[in-house]
C-alpha cells in the first residue's frame, strides 16, 4: 500500500467527498485508513462501571484506501502515487501529475 499514517489525502468517494484531512491509522491487511474527521459515525453507549463515561460519543470509522487519493507536497494536488529507484538505491513515492513528477517525502 502507497499510503502512510500522517499523509495528507483527499476523499474522493462517499458522504464526505471533497474534504481533507491526515491519516491516523493504517490498517495494511484490511487496506483501510483512518482519516482525522472524515467518515465520523455517532454512536450511543452505556457507562461501564467506571471506565468509561455514557453518552453520544463520535468516532471517526476506517475508509477503503481506494476512496482517498494522496495530496502532493510540491503541487498540492491529488495525485496517484508511483515509485522510483533514486541514486542511493533507495525506493521513493513519486508524484505521477505531468508538470511536478516529484519525490514524496
Amino acid at each position: 500500500m502507497k499510503l502512510r499514517t500522517s499523509d495528507n489525502v483527499l476523499v474522493i468517494k462517499g458522504r464526505d467527498r471533497g474534504k481533507q484531512g491526515s491519516i491516523t491509522r493504517v490498517f495494511l491487511d484490511k487496506r483501510k485508513v483512518i482519516v482525522e474527521g472524515v467518515n465520523v459515525a455517532v454512536r450511543h453507549t452505556k457507562a461501564t462501571g467506571t471506565v468509561r463515561q455514557g453518552g453520544i460519543i463520535r468516532k471517526e470509522m476506517p475508509m477503503h484506501t481506494a476512496n482517498v487519493m494522496l495530496i502532493c507536497t510540491h503541487c498540492n494536488r491529488p495525485t496517484r502515487v508511483g515509485s522510483r529507484r533514486l541514486a542511493d538505491g533507495t525506493k521513493a513515492r513519486v508524484c505521477t501529475r505531468q508538470g511536478c513528477r516529484e519525490v514524496i517525502e
